[in-house]
């Protein structure tokens, strides 16, 4: 009779851990219409990963089209913003056993460019490369075209490294002119990644200590070099957000919620204090987390789910709408123009 009891037990405390998860994630408010302005209907490209490829396609979801053959297409996409041409990274991996019979395999990373006047006259299989030294990604093309905002591994080209170090850099878009954003990025503990940059250069990130996830930071331009004590205190508050990307108007900030109970996505206000709703999977389906993308008037998002679906939805949590998959589809872009 005491096992019996048991697992009745064990069954009531899974029953109510059900029960209670999905009310975390109802309990959120949804953005309301006064506050998101008038909503029409998306509007422009939006490029996005099939096969380790890219593709692009109309907002709708029509027109869907090959752009480059890169085989290993791997993580975040950008537009520039005239809208002919899309960054993106490529993976490999590295493989060593070293001389004591220690070693492993880990994944290395590059950035790269398609050409979308390449891809019109069926030229599918050029691009340029931006980086070569292994151990770049995601990159996001600034407001004004300028630059190209990245995180790279500064260790990935050792074989002999003990373990990463993580930095946010910036470069024009001929893949020269590199800059370290922090200057004391050697000897480093905790390091911040998956940057997003609004225009006025305010940079938005998640922050590592130990290679475990502490949470969002959003750092004004000037307050890039605060001290990385001070930079761990501001993602305690905002724990388990990651992937964000501003909208490009500056007025919010999207992210994902990388939490066993509650893996939604959300929109902020600069300052962190406000939090919005706007999607949650559905059951047994989860979101990639890399970063989501807003359209040109920042009043649409677009995102992928682990079963290999693209998405969008306006930024009020209504008119969500799969534009393709389920399938091997992920991590879209919305170009930068209608």
């Amino acid at each position: 009779m005491n096992w019996l009891v048991s697992k009745l037990e064990k069954v009531c405390v899974v029953l109510v851990i059900l029960l209670i998860a999905p009310a975390i994630v109802l309990s959120a408010e949804k953005l309301p219409p006064e506050k998101a302005g008038t909503i029409g209907k998306p509007l422009g490209k939006i490029a996005f990963v099939r096969d380790g490829n890219i593709w692009a396609m109309e907002a709708s979801g029509a027109n869907q089209q090959l752009i480059c053959e890169a085989t290993n297409a791997d993580g975040r996409l950008s537009w520039s913003p005239d809208g002919k041409k899309v960054a993106f990274t490529r993976s490999g991996i590295v493989s060593t056993k070293l001389p004591d019979n220690t070693g492993g395999q880990h994944k290395v990373y590059d950035l790269f460019l398609a050409y979308l006047d390449s891809a019109y006259v069926n030229n599918t299989m050029y691009w340029y490369r931006l980086t070569g030294d292994m151990g770049n990604r995601d990159p996001e093309w600034s407001a004004d075209g300028s630059k190209i905002i990245f995180w790279k591994d500064m260790n990935a080209n050792y074989v002999n490294a003990y373990e990463p170090n993580y930095q946010i850099c910036i470069m024009d878009p001929e893949g020269t002119d590199t800059e370290i954003l922090r200057k004391d990025w050697q000897g480093m503990d905790t390091f911040l990644v998956a940057p997003s940059m609004n225009a006025k250069g305010d940079i938005a990130c998640i922050a590592l200590f130990s290679q475990k996830l502490q949470g969002l930071v959003v750092l004004p331009k000037e307050k890039f070099m605060m001290s990385m004590d001070s930079a761990k205190t501001l993602a305690f508050e905002n724990p388990n957000c990651v992937a964000p990307a501003w909208s490009p108007d500056g007025k919010w900030l999207a992210y994902i919620n990388n939490d066993l109970n509650d893996g939604s996505l959300y929109l902020t206000t600069p300052d962190l204090k406000e939090k919005y709703l706007v999607f949650t999977p559905p059951p047994s389906v989860g979101l990639y987390t890399v970063a989501p993308s807003f359209s040109p008037d920042s009043k649409w998002l677009t995102f992928s789910t682990n079963d290999g679906s693209i998405w969008v939805c306006d930024i009020t949590g209504n008119g969500d709408r799969r534009l393709s998959g389920p399938g091997t589809d992920k991590f879209p872009a919305w170009s930068k123009t209608p």
